[in-house]
Parts: C-alpha cells; structure tokens; sequence
C-alpha cells in the first residue's frame, strides 16, 4: 500500500506536509471511508471511536487491508472523556484531525436534544481545547445542511443564513460558532465542511453503511429503501407528502460518500494557518424522496410498497446546494452524481452483507 523508493513520511510531506490524522468517528459510515481514503494516500491514520454507532467491523476491514506496522491504530474511547482524550493526544503527534464523531439522526435530534447539544457541541468543544493543548493545528470539522434550517432561496450558498430548525442542525452551528470564535486569536487551520444527503458506499465493496438495528428507523432514506427492498421491513414509509414541492415530497441533495471523502482530503491540504474555510459539500441537484424511491426500485431492481405518512419533527422541505465555492477554492466537483448508480453500488454492498459487518448466510 505505500511506495516502494519513498518512505511514507516523506511521500505525505510531499502532498501535504501533514502525516498523521486523527480520525474521530472513524468506525462510523462515513468516518470508516474517509480512514480508507487517507490509507490509500499513505497517511497514518488513529481512529478514535466509541462505538456507540460505528462498527468495529469496519476498522478490522481496514487493518485487514493495511498491515504496514504504524499505518492504522484504534483506540475505543468517547470524547467526551477529557482524561481520555489527553492521554489519546499526549501519546500521539498528531498534524491534523478529522472530526467526524456525532449522532446524527434529525427525528432522534428532536426526541433527546441533551444527547445532541453534549455529544455535538460540547465535544467539539473539547476536541478543540486537546488540539490546542497539544499543538495540533488543523481541523476538517464534518459539519450538516441542517446549520441551514429551511432557507427561502435555493439554491444553498455559504453566505445563505444559518437558523437551524432541530437540534441535530443547532448543535452543529454551535460547534461551528465554537470554532469561528476561538479561531479569532488562534493560529490554527479550520476547515468547515456543511455537506447534504450521504449516500452510496466504497466502489469496490469493501466497505458499506451498517446502522445499528436500534437506529435504523432514525436512519437515512437508502436505508429504509433497502431495508424495505431485503424484505426486512414492509414497504417503505414516507414521511411528508404535502410539502410545497413538485411532488409534495422532500427535496434533497444527494452526495455520494467517495466524492464527500475527496472533499475533505482536498480541505485537508488545502488548510492554511490562521484561516478558516467554510464550504458545502453537495452535487448541486435537488431530488425528491418520490424521485429517490423510483431509483432506488431501478438499482435494486425490486418492487417496493410505498406508504405516505405524516411529516416528521424537524424536517424541512427542500434543501440542495450551490458548491460553486468549493469547485473554485478547492478545485473539488462531485463526480459520482448519478443516483441510480451510487444506489446500485450500495445495494451490491448490502446483498453481500446482509447482517452488516457480522457473519452473512452463505459466507466463507
């Protein structure tokens, strides 16, 4: 995995002069693959995650993949651990972290806002005060949509007001004010990444989303749909279908997770000392959840049943980006932008791996 005539510190140093990231949340969806894009880049990578949500499943994929002795550490702690997480920096010269560790389920958000506030917010907080008692100066802060609450004009630029409607999208701006006040009279690099819809899973099939079977009705949308298209529940259960939109159904903004992983690579190296740069993260297309249900059908090729329930707490009715900024600053652009196929990817996924990470009926 890493070059034969270069070491990786110096191959890294040449990409971006930071060399070990710490990964918070990295047992999680999406924390799992951005591990595995930095792995395939030849960073050194610690994941810190409590497992409350993420799978152990995960991190064993990436240490079966990565074997080089110093390439891949994991160590089970929560965050909102001080002693826990001063040993976890004092013990590691850390050039960067990746914060990804949060609950992140809207419905959830609204029934134990407590959790959300404690777990979000004040653990970044906290995150923040270990960086800087330990001279780790750069920061990719996995941020939400949700910051945004439901604006009058699509679609979503960085300067569209922030009035988060649930606690899920209040926690999170807190944690961005967090970050934006104490970088007045720090040197540190912020990047802050707001980004939309996650979907899809690892082109190659070594990695996917796995939600706790006690979350899952909390969940994301492909969940649900593969769920119903499994035979795991019956039908799928939409929530909302007299909102102002073409269809009366939500309106979102799907990022596929490989494309969502580049953006923070690419916020990675472009982080500058003493600056702070905010930036969505979204294809730029609006698509229905009628919409979303039709490809999923296509992609898993099964006939679901679809029935329309009230709204759920806490949503809002439409919501897609404008990501010109990115492009320009970052030279990044969503590639995979085609939902059917990102559907076809996690589904492959999914058959394969019908109890998540665990043991799957017919496996070897």
């Amino acid at each position: 995995m890493c070059r034969n005539n270069q070491s990786i510190r110096e191959f890294q140093q040449t990409v971006s002069g930071v060399t070990h990231v710490l990964v918070t949340g990295g047992a999680g969806y999406i924390g799992s693959h951005a591990s595995l894009r930095l792995l395939k880049d030849s960073y050194r990578v610690t994941i810190v995650d409590n497992l409350s949500r993420g799978n152990l499943g995960a991190v064993k994929v990436l240490q079966d993949l990565f074997l080089e002795p110093g390439r891949l550490q994991f160590i089970k702690a929560d965050l909102g651990d001080p002693k826990a997480l001063k040993k976890i920096f004092s013990e590691n010269a850390f050039d960067a972290v990746m914060h990804f560790a949060a609950v992140a389920y809207v419905g959830e958000s609204t029934l134990d806002p407590l959790k959300y506030y404690h777990n979000i917010t004040s653990n970044t907080m906290l995150v923040i005060e270990a960086m800087a008692a330990h001279n780790v100066n750069t920061l990719i802060y996995s941020s939400t949509c949700a910051t945004y609450g439901e604006p009058d004009i699509m679609p979503i630029t960085e300067d569209t007001p922030q009035n988060p409607i649930n606690p899920y999208g209040k926690a999170k701006k807190m944690a961005e004010d967090i970050i934006l006040d104490f970088h007045k009279n720090s040197k540190m690099a912020f990047m802050i990444l707001r980004y939309f819809n996650v979907i899809g899973s690892d082109p190659e099939g070594r990695l996917g989303e796995a939600p706790r079977p006690e979350f899952r009705e909390h969940g994301r949308i492909s969940t649900a749909c593969f769920d119903a298209a499994r035979g795991i529940t019956k039908g799928l259960k939409i929530r909302g279908t007299d909102y102002k939109t073409a269809d009366g159904t939500c309106v979102r903004d799907y990022i596929d997770v490989t494309d969502l992983v580049d953006a923070h690579v690419k916020a990675l190296q472009k982080a500058q000392p003493g600056k702070v740069g905010i930036y969505n993260v979204g294809t730029g297309q609006g698509r229905s959840v009628r919409e979303f249900v039709e490809a999923c059908k296509r992609a898993t090729g099964v006939t679901i049943d679809v029935e329309s329930l009230p709204r759920r707490p806490g949503d809002y009715a439409e919501v897609y980006s404008d990501p010109t900024k990115i492009h320009r600053e970052l030279n990044w652009t969503a590639k995979y932008t085609d939902l059917e196929k990102s559907l076809q990817v996690a589904w492959k996924w999914q058959k394969l791996h019908h109890n998540g990470y665990g043991p799957t009926k017919g496996s070897s």
